[in-house]
């Protein structure tokens, strides 16, 4: 009984030396100085060989554990042919991978001392060496995965739960979707990996977090998956250009690209990336930080390459016949900007989320650019050369059918202007900054066609240019998005104007025939005979101004019928009822009456006939004079 307590006693005292031995050379040698003073069985030399016997058998127990785990990986590491090709093999490897990171753990904490931190060493090239393995046998998986999914064949809507692995692969497939044919419905993922290889990703991917190597792990992945994303991009008809590449190309050479950028920027972020997120996720379930990682390197080249082009068209030529093409581009990134701030969220990928929005944001400034150039264009529009017979200027077509093309996208347009706002102290603070920039434009437009009608000579034909063109730019905002955007007052205020054109036209052309008929009281104290040679000399003057008009403005034309209708009749109006009162004093006259068929050449008939045939243009192109 004695015995055995004094075994006990000094299993205690070995185990207290022992462990400060680990712990604190210093302190375990005082401790044992201190036994040995109090009872010679606790000599140092006695208690120091009892704890090298036992550290002895410790370091026999580890060696031969080493022996066994480095015989079982290294039974899997030497192999020439493909662990995972066997399930058994991949089984019994993950077994001895998990053996051997669980040996590593426990011993770490006796590290101090210097046979154990021999084999700790030991263990851990041991583990290297498995791990390096192990990353042959993920890239061996994915490869083979990869080599699965052929990129031609079709893609399938997903059927799967939201559980993170899937025992069971798809049997079948519901919509066939071709990678290089157009996509209209994005409610699509590509199940790029077989489930089951899915889960031996997974597995071994875990296994190389638990042993250190996440990164190592994250980066065999995304570059095998990256080569797939940008084969997908490329048969897409995407290519990999510089912003000098783009700004040389012709710009229907740049509309072809845009074309086929806005096709591919879809199907990347609404079925690739999503898809690449979701298999991301499922391969490093549990482990969200290189699952982030992972698929920011998946994308992020094929994202780039994406922005890169949009950001190429945003800082190229401001060109106002490039609008519309940057509109697309500008929809495009807008309407994928959720995309974008739904998967590039996490803390490795949101620098491309706010590169895309900044990109978004130039678009609308290239696009702000471009109406600032179309000013400039109606600004230089030089007036030299006047329009034959006072028709449409074609500064008047270009710029009024650029406008209503622009308008079909007013709500993308309104949102550019909004972001970016034209501020006007003369407009309300309720009118849109595009119905701003609106008005501007077609105040310019009319600045610059009252400057180009001063060009004709003749004044009334410089007011018909202005109704022709004043009534094209009217018509053409009534009846579409432009009048929405400018608004019933504007309309109102530019009829009026057009009518206005039209009343200077009147008097500018015909108050000088009217005069020549009117007849005032005066022309009673003529006398008889001084009356008739007065009404007879302007009968004559009548006759010759009323001709040159006609000759002269047969030849102008009037391109609206209803506003050319409107003229004729006004015409009429004014002049007819003149002309009947003039011939009845003529006849009224004993000695004209019997000259009247001498004097009158034009009957009312007659001057309703002449006056029909104005403003049919000249010979050969409108119209001709009779």
């Amino acid at each position: 009984m004695a015995e055995n307590g004094e075994e006990k006693l000094l299993a205690v005292a070995r185990h207290i030396a022992k462990t400060l031995g680990h712990n604190n050379i210093n302190m375990a040698d005082d401790i044992l100085q201190i036994f040995s003073n109090f009872d010679g069985r606790f000599s140092k030399e006695n208690l120091s060989d009892k704890v090298l016997d036992s550290d002895h058998r410790s370091c026999v127990a580890l060696d031969h554990s080493l022996k066994s785990l480095d015989q079982r990986i290294s039974h899997f590491v030497s192999s020439d042919h493909p662990i995972w090709a066997d399930s058994a093999d991949s089984a019994a490897f993950l077994d001895a991978v998990d053996d051997l990171v669980a040996a590593l753990s426990e011993w770490s904490s006796l590290a101090a001392d210097k046979s154990v931190g021999a084999c700790i060493a030991r263990t851990e090239d041991m583990l290297q060496q498995a791990m390096f393995r192990l990353e042959d046998e993920f890239r061996w998986l994915m490869e083979r995965g990869g080599e699965s999914y052929d990129l031609t064949r079709p893609y399938s809507k997903s059927t799967e739960n939201n559980m993170p692995f899937d025992s069971e692969e798809d049997e079948e497939e519901e919509q066939q979707i071709p990678v290089a044919l157009p996509v209209t419905d994005y409610d699509i993922v590509i199940d790029a990996l077989p489930s089951g290889t899915i889960n031996d990703l997974h597995e071994i991917a875990k296994r190389m977090v638990a042993g250190g190597f996440r990164k190592e792990c994250s980066h065999v992945y995304s570059s095998c998956r990256r080569e797939f994303l940008e084969e997908s991009l490329s048969r897409l008809g995407l290519q990999k250009l510089s912003v000098e590449e783009v700004h040389k190309k012709t710009w229907q050479e740049l509309e072809d690209e845009i074309e086929r950028w806005i096709k591919a920027s879809n199907v990347a972020l609404r079925i690739l990336f999503p898809s690449e997120r979701r298999l991301c996720d499922r391969v490093f379930f549990g482990f969200s930080s290189a699952a982030d990682l992972s698929f920011m390197e998946v994308c992020r080249v094929s994202a780039i390459q994406l922005l890169n082009f949009a950001d190429s068209v945003a800082i190229g030529s401001r060109s106002p016949e490039r609008l519309f093409r940057i509109l697309d581009v500008f929809e495009t990134l807008r309407d994928l900007i959720p995309e974008f701030e739904s998967l590039f969220s996490d803390q490795y990928s949101v620098l491309l989320r706010n590169e895309a929005i900044t990109i978004w944001k130039r678009l609308g400034e290239a696009i702000k650019g471009i109406f600032m150039e179309l000013e400039n264009s109606i600004r230089r529009d030089p007036a030299k050369v006047a329009v034959p017979g006072g028709g449409l200027h074609p500064i008047t077509r270009y710029v009024m059918n650029y406008l209503l093309a622009a308008s079909r996208s007013r709500i993308s347009l309104e949102q550019v202007f909004e972001e970016y706002p034209k501020l006007d102290d003369r407009v309300a603070s309720s009118t849109s900054s595009l119905s701003v920039q609106m008005d501007w434009i077609m105040e310019l437009l009319q600045t610059n066609l009252e400057a180009k009608s001063k060009i004709y000579k003749d004044t009334a034909l410089s007011y018909v240019f202005l109704m022709n063109n004043g009534r094209y730019i009217v018509q053409k905002v009534k009846d579409s998005e432009l009048g929405t955007l400018l608004g019933d007052d504007w309309i109102r205020k530019h009829t009026a104007k057009v009518w206005q054109y039209h009343v200077q036209y009147q008097r500018s052309s015909w108050n000088k025939v009217l005069g020549i008929l009117k007849l005032d009281n005066s022309n009673g104290s003529m006398g008889a005979n001084g009356f008739a040679k007065t009404i007879k000399e302007k009968m004559k003057l009548f006759n010759t101004q009323f001709e040159e008009i006609c000759k002269v403005q047969c030849t102008w034309f009037v391109f609206d019928e209803q506003l050319r209708e409107e003229i004729r009749i006004s015409l009429e109006k004014i002049l007819l009822p003149v002309y009947g009162n003039f011939i009845v004093r003529f006849r009224s006259v004993p000695e004209l009456d019997k000259l009247g068929d001498k004097y009158i050449r034009y009957g009312t008939e007659d001057i309703e006939a002449k006056i029909n045939e104005l403003f049919q243009g000249t010979s050969g192109s409108n119209g001709s004079c009779k």
